[in-house]
């Protein structure tokens, strides 16, 4: 009459491996989608793509900053400049990284923006594209960038503006 009635002479092992199993699962779990994370994350990152071979006909002088409020009461803030076609194909769109350092000579804010050609014939300039006003060769014209909001960080000087896309015809 022994089996059912007496006490298990070592009842700590049987608990001992009932806790570990899953502690062993869910590390298991973790350390599978740490290495899935790494992984991914490792993938080789892109050099930075060339800029296109158009690019280099297209010359930014005159720079001027401006700030001015909205209607909402928040600031907004304009890049103006003249962009001249130096090259011999008429451009009809262009984006330009522009990138704000800090006072430390590092990259402080890099938006890409299309570049907008003023157009004037109303009562104020206008700012759009160059595929309502495409910049003919040889051909230099006002231009507007606008920024919503530009880091506290930048230095105030002028930013770089690198040509990144064009498209010609």
């Amino acid at each position: 009459m022994g089996g059912l009635l007496q006490p298990n002479a070592n009842p700590t092992t049987e608990a001992e491996e009932s806790s570990l199993r899953p502690i062993a699962i869910g590390l298991a779990i973790v350390a599978m989608l740490i290495g899935i994370l790494v992984l991914i994350l490792r993938s080789e990152q892109k050099p930075p793509a060339e800029p296109p071979a158009y690019a280099a006909n297209l010359k930014f002088s005159d720079l001027k900053t401006s700030a001015a409020q909205n209607f909402v009461g928040a600031t907004v803030s304009y890049l103006d400049g003249t962009i001249t076609n130096t090259g011999n194909q008429t451009v009809i769109h262009a984006i330009v990284a522009v990138t704000f350092k800090d006072d430390m000579g590092q990259t402080a804010q890099r938006e890409e923006l299309p570049i907008h050609v003023l157009r004037t014939g109303g009562p104020y300039d206008e700012a759009v594209d160059l595929n309502m006003s495409p910049l003919e060769p040889g051909q230099s014209k006002s231009f507007r960038l606008t920024f919503e909001n530009i880091s506290a960080q930048w230095n105030h000087a002028y930013p770089d503006l690198k040509v990144t896309q064009v498209a010609v015809k």
